[in-house]
């Protein structure tokens, strides 16, 4: 921390007395200059402890003088006394006090060596603190930038370095906070955020002085560090420092997450090729885990910002590419809903899902998941399965009456059993003919045990006197369910 007025005037050997301007005591100084001249603006930037004697001032000029070095901004006035001034002139004082400048009293005792060293010591002290501290802190931005934490990592650490918050924008979406609390202002800098172009702009919000930097000005990110106080030396360098590594940081993600979709979309092509074994080793060896098989496929369409969003949702969650103009995703459990959910939160999209089938039969699968997402575009609708899909298409054939009288009649032993609270074998066997059979995902589907399918889809044939076994009979129950 730069030394201050009243850091100084408390150094008890130097013997300095605040004669006037108290208030100001907290400037810090910037360097020391001993001169004699009655108008040293010339040589002055401002920020400086001006040393004098009073050489050429009296009662009559020091007032003009005082103001004229409060134009030149400097932070305080030392005049050594016993030498052309037995005591400060009161003029001096007076007009100090009245504009706000301090002064102190230099005994004749103290030389001005004395007074220069020992800014000199602080000053050197300040710069090595400051150039430690911006060291240190890009030591702890480019590990964390080359880690595992990436831009997000970066965001947190620039964010406790400054003691601020950080926003990253992508346009005039915030991509990431931090911390997290810090998307609040998200909204308050989008006018700001619309006017820059490209490069830096500073401006002042709530009470924090606000940085905004470019990043990239293709993919439009932008950086925004808020702070509650202006940045110092070592803060403006800890945030220019912040990013470059969160450019670079940003542009490895990019193309690691091209990388990873070439390779996902060349596991699709295998896998469609009917060269599942090859494309499940492929992706053990590339450090992927495979879903276990059977899995259920989905095929989702939508305009191409929306198909981008949602590869961005699943990355990490499940395994899905790009294959042309669709978004393929499979696997098994809970895949459905997951896929489904995001879909959802981004809108646009329409999908179809088939299956669980076999790793093998993976193609197939594809094939009826794709045919289900064109129908569930053509009736604006999230998600339809290939099932539904195959069931309408037969139904189309059919006349209606005929179709409701086949369905009444091969159904009715089902209904007049649910109707007595015995339990909910239609559901059950169409969740179950749904799942093509599948017992685990079709209970996880129902909310109940396996056994309790089992048990249901038992009483099911009891009733029908049909083997469900049979693809004949379970494709004559799933027209008559659609029916």
């Amino acid at each position: 921390m730069a030394l201050t007025l009243a850091g100084l005037a408390a150094d008890r050997p130097l013997g300095l007395r605040v004669l006037t301007g108290e208030d100001g005591l907290d400037r810090p100084i910037g360097w020391v200059h001993p001169t004699e001249l009655t108008d040293p603006q010339a040589f002055l930037e401002g920020g400086e402890l001006l040393l004098t004697t009073g050489l050429a001032l009296a009662e009559d000029t020091a007032p003009a003088y005082v103001r004229r070095l409060v134009a030149a901004g400097v932070a305080g006035l030392g005049f050594g006394v016993g030498l052309s001034h037995e005591s400060v002139p009161r003029s001096l004082v007076a007009t100090a006090a009245e504009v706000g400048l301090p002064v102190l009293e230099v005994a004749r005792e103290t030389p001005f060596i004395a007074i220069t060293r020992a800014v000199s010591r602080a000053v050197a002290a300040d710069e090595y603190a400051t150039t430690v501290r911006i060291g240190r802190a890009q030591q702890e931005l480019t590990r964390t930038a080359v880690g595992k934490g990436g831009p997000a990592g970066v965001l947190r650490k620039l964010a406790k370095l400054v003691d601020g918050w950080v926003l990253l924008f992508e346009r005039t979406t915030v991509a990431e906070a931090a911390p997290a609390g810090a998307r609040e202002y998200g909204t308050l800098l989008r006018e700001e955020l619309e006017r820059l172009r490209t490069g830096t702009r500073v401006f002042a919000l709530d009470g924090h002085e606000v940085v905004l930097q470019t990043l990239d000005t293709a993919a439009r990110r932008v950086l925004a560090v808020g702070t509650g106080t202006p940045l110092d030396t070592a803060g403006r360098h800890i945030v220019n420092t912040a990013v470059s590594v969160l450019s670079l940081a940003l542009e490895q993600d990019r193309a690691q997450a091209a990388a990873r979709q070439a390779l996902r979309t060349g596991l699709l092509e295998l896998l469609s090729g009917g060269q599942a074994e090859l494309a499940l080793r492929v992706l053990e060896t590339t450090g992927g885990e495979p879903p276990r098989a059977p899995w259920s496929v989905l095929v989702f369409l939508g305009p191409p910002a929306a198909r981008r969003k949602l590869l961005e949702a699943l990355d990490g969650e499940v395994f899905a590419a790009r294959s042309g103009s669709s978004v393929v995703a499979f696997g098994g459990g809970a895949v459905v809903d997951t896929v489904a959910e995001a879909a959802l939160r981004i809108g646009g999209l329409h999908g179809g899902v088939a299956g669980p089938v076999p790793a093998e039969d993976f193609a197939a699968g594809l094939e009826q998941a794709e045919l289900a997402a064109r129908a569930a575009e053509a009736e604006d609708k999230i998600l339809i399965s290939a099932a539904e899909h195959t069931g309408r298409g037969l139904l189309s054939l059919i006349d209606p009456t005929v179709a409701q009288a086949f369905a009444h009649g091969l159904l009715a032993p089902l209904r007049r059993h649910d109707e007595t609270g015995r339990g909910d074998l239609v559901a059950s066997l169409r969740c179950w003919l749904e799942h093509h059979g599948h017992w685990d995902v079709a209970a996880a589907r129902l909310g109940v045990h396996r056994h309790t399918l089992r048990n249901r889809i038992t009483k099911v044939q009891e009733l029908l006197g049909r083997d469900l076994d049979s693809p004949g009979v379970r494709a004559e129950l799933w027209v008559a369910l659609q029916a």
